[in-house]
This record gives structure tokens, sequence and C-alpha cells, in this order.
């Protein structure tokens, strides 16, 4: 993936300097990886991902259906500079406000081109172990998530790790597809998805409100198939093999394949994200494409 003349973004919130997200949060939150570290999807599924529960502690943005839960936001005191950072954590940080600001530049103009809406950035929110969000206690073994609150992007940059090592969904362009994800529910939420979902949510049986989620989470992945879309139209970011990567990546995190690996078996009405084929399929009409209209999960019959 290329984006060495890319400038990294403005909106990227460092809290790995926070006292809070290493030790013990107000809720209670453990600040280390512990026992649940992202490989972990793999347990996270147990117990959330393919039971349905509490899907804004699950990663890939089933969270967002949960609005907010009156959590404090924790804000860095100015001037205090993060822990020491090995080069390549720094590697991953500048990587990571290079992928942020193609968000922001290829939205700031598909949005109001497609679809009449003006783009507010998200600010992306790096932290180690543990901290605060509107929506709650975030920490690492939950995954990145965009929290509608707050608007926010929250990253454990380890993830990316987990994702190499426990997953074997590495590599650059795979890690830019989890950032464009998260920014596909932000863009969700400018569009005033993420509110009627979550009305709607409240009304529906467990099953029915997990099939909306399941629509949200595919809606996303096609979003980021637009930004990767557009990008590449515009920066030719795209390397041989990244595509495979970002196919990979969304294949390895699909509920049907998790929930296999996890417990034996497929329960398909506790689907929160979407199967792998699902997820690779709509990952890929955004990429064709590159038409937010052509990732409207909402009035299709078949997913």
């Amino acid at each position: 993936m290329r984006l060495d003349d890319i400038q990294e973004s403005a909106n990227v919130e460092d809290r790995r300097g926070d006292s809070g997200s290493g030790g013990m949060l107000g809720g209670g939150f453990p600040g280390g990886r512990g026992s649940l570290g992202f490989g972990t999807i793999a347990i996270l599924t147990l117990i959330g991902w393919a039971l349905g529960i509490n899907p804004a502690i699950l990663i890939g943005g089933a969270e967002i259906i949960s609005g907010g839960s009156g959590g404090q936001v924790v804000q860095r005191q100015q001037n205090t500079p993060p822990r020491s950072s090995s080069p390549q954590e720094e590697q991953l940080r500048v990587f990571v406000a290079r992928v942020l600001k193609t968000n922001e530049d290829v939205w700031q103009q598909v949005l109001p081109q497609q679809r009449g809406v003006p783009f507010k950035p998200a600010p992306l929110v790096i932290f180690r172990g543990a901290t605060r969000s509107a929506c709650g206690g975030a920490q690492s073994a939950m995954g990145p998530f965009y929290c509608p609150a707050d608007t926010r992007i929250y990253l454990d940059m380890s993830f990316f790790e987990e994702m190499r090592t426990k997953m074997r969904a590495g590599g650059d362009f795979a890690y830019a597809y989890v950032i464009a994800h998260e920014m596909g529910h932000h863009i969700e939420n400018l569009l005033g998805i993420l509110p009627r979902v979550q009305q709607a949510q409240q009304r529906l049986s467990r099953r029915e409100a997990n099939q909306l989620s399941v629509r949200v989470e595919l809606m996303a992945d096609c979003l980021a198939g637009v930004w990767a879309h557009h990008a590449n139209q515009r920066w030719r970011i795209l390397e041989q093999g990244d595509l495979e990567e970002a196919m990979n990546a969304a294949a390895a995190i699909g509920d049907d394949k998790l929930q296999k690996q996890s417990q034996g078996y497929v329960v398909p009405d506790s689907f929160t994200h979407g199967s792998s084929e699902q997820r690779v399929r709509w990952l890929q009409q955004g990429l064709r494409t590159g038409q937010v209209a052509a990732c409207d999960t909402f009035n299709t019959r078949a997913l």
C-alpha cells in the first residue's frame, strides 16, 4: 500500500500517555489485554458475537447501535507525551494517521457529491489497554470501534498484531480496511442511519435486531470499499496483493467462520456482522462501484 506522499491527519488523538490507559478505569475495566486479547475475537464470539450479547462491546462496530452509556471521555492532558513507543509502533501511528487522512479527503468530496450531506471528521483515538468513550469504557479486547455519542473512532494499535498472528489476516491494506470500516459507521451516522436503527431495534425481537445489525455492518464494509475505490483513483495507493489482504480480513471476521471456530457450529439467527461471504461481497461492491447508493443494504431483500 503506497502512502508515502500522503499527509498525516490532524484528527488523531493520542491517549497512549494517559494514566488511565494502563490501569483500572472508573467502570472497573482492566487496563491490560489480560486473558481477553483480540485473538479473542474467537472468545468474544463465544460470549457476544455468536450469542448476540451486548453488541456495544464487540469488534467492528456492532457497538454503534447502543448509542451512549453516559461514560465520560478521558481528556488527555496537554503536552503529556505518550509513553515510550518503539520504532514499529511509531510507524503504525504514522500509517494510521495517513489512512485516516485519505478517508477524510475522500469523504469530504464523495459525501456531498453523492448524498448532498456535508462531511464532518471523526477523530481517531489511539490508546493503550483501556480508555473511556462517551459510549462507556473502551478496552483493547473490544477491537476498534466507532462511538456515535462522541463521533470518535477508538483503536488500540496492538489489534493489528492480533490480526496478523491470531487471525492470519495481516497486511497494511487489511489494517486500512478496518479503519475505513469504522469510518463507514461514521458515514452511516452522518446519513442518519444509526439513530434510526437504534430506535427500531428497541421495538424488535433479538433475532430481528440482529438482522438490522448485520445490515449496518455490511453497509460499513461496502462504504470501506467506496473509500478504497476513490482513494486508489486519486492516489494510486493499491499494490499487488492489497485487495487480497482486505478480502482475507473481511472473510476472517465473518460470523459463520468465527462461530464455527469458537463453538463448532453456526447459528445464523445470532449473526450481528454477516457471514464471510457477505462481508467480502459487500466490500467488493463498494470497491467496484465507488457509489454510496450501491451500499444500501436496508433496501435489499437478499444480503
